[in-house]
């Protein structure tokens, strides 16, 4: 199977140190973006990727081009402006709950990506679209583009796949982020939402109750990642609770749903079963919770194999 991941690869520099990120001297220069982590996980595990964004011509775009070919993704669709900067972000370092983020995105490259580009953009030999709520929040251009390629991309017969991946900050408003990640759920033919989305997107925290909300408007598969307790998968047959796996440390929570969706996808390609996919997308979010950066730890299909044949499951309470 071959993916189209589409939407924001950004420099990313993570403290060397914890405390407020005003305070941190010393900082380590990597790439971020959800989709990005997506394009590394399904291509360590064998699949074929390509990348859609618009990146600056400077250092931080350089830089992201030398990462993604380093690691085997598909840069040809990819286009370059003269008047929009790479976007690029701070990460703390936290010993307990989630790290601090700061954004310098706005009016990036990838943000002046419009309808226009999308209608020239040549789907041909992909077989999936990959996106998330990130890549609509961008701005008004973005937005628009990103209902039209998710319309192109079903009309090419290509498995449509979205994860909300919410992030508040970068919507004008809740009413507005709410009523576009809804719309484009349901022209998914894979939905990922987490409990905590669901009930921003439709009200309940509930995995079952989720999953009937959106397959109820015409979404065939949902997966819902339920944390701790793994995660509950529905689709046409069949509804299933999985559980994850006892990590051996913990470190931040940070691409672990980037990690599941490379796992479900993947898994959906080779034909395992629901249950196996749910599996092997909660190994992988497991191992990334282990990791601090957003994609270093994401596994090969060996390392992926040795953790699930030597990890136990958490007890599901």
């Amino acid at each position: 199977m071959k993916v189209l991941l589409v939407g924001e690869p950004m420099q990313l520099f993570m403290a060397n140190e914890t405390g407020a990120l005003k305070d941190i001297r010393s900082f380590t220069a990597s790439v971020a973006g959800a989709e990005l982590n997506v394009a590394i996980g399904l291509k360590r595990l064998g699949h074929e990727v390509a990348y859609y964004t618009r990146l600056g011509t400077d250092p931080f775009g350089e830089h992201i081009l030398d990462v993604m070919r380093e690691n085997g993704i598909d840069t040809s669709l990819i286009t370059r402006s003269q008047s929009h900067k790479t976007g690029f972000m701070l990460k703390s370092q936290t010993r307990q709950g989630d790290p601090s983020i700061f954004y310098f995105r706005s009016g990036s490259a990838a943000s002046s990506i419009g309808p226009e580009d999308i209608e020239t953009l040549d789907l041909t030999g992909c077989d999936c679209l990959h996106m998330t709520g990130i890549f609509p929040a961008l701005s008004d251009s973005t937005r628009q583009a990103a209902f039209l390629l998710m319309e192109k991309a079903k009309k090419a017969g290509l498995l449509v796949s979205f994860d909300p991946n919410l992030r508040p900050q970068l919507w004008p408003n809740r009413e507005t982020m709410v009523e576009t990640l809804n719309r484009l759920a349901v022209m998914a033919d894979l939905f990922l939402p987490g409990c905590g989305e669901g009930e921003i997107l439709m009200g309940s925290r509930d995995p079952q109750s989720i999953a009937a909300f959106y397959q109820e408007k015409g979404v065939p598969r949902v997966i819902v990642k339920t944390g701790k307790q793994g995660a509950f998968g529905a689709d046409r047959q069949e509804c299933i609770q999985v559980p994850t796996y006892q990590e051996d440390c913990f470190v931040d929570t940070v691409g672990a749903g980037d990690g599941f969706a490379a796992g479900i996808l993947s898994a959906m390609g080779e034909g395992l079963s629901l249950r196996d996919c749910l599996l092997r997308a909660n190994a992988i979010g497991t191992i990334q919770i282990m990791n601090p950066s957003d994609n270093e730890g994401l596994p090969t299909r060996e390392q992926l194999k040795e953790f699930m044949d030597t990890h136990s499951f958490k007890e599901i309470s």
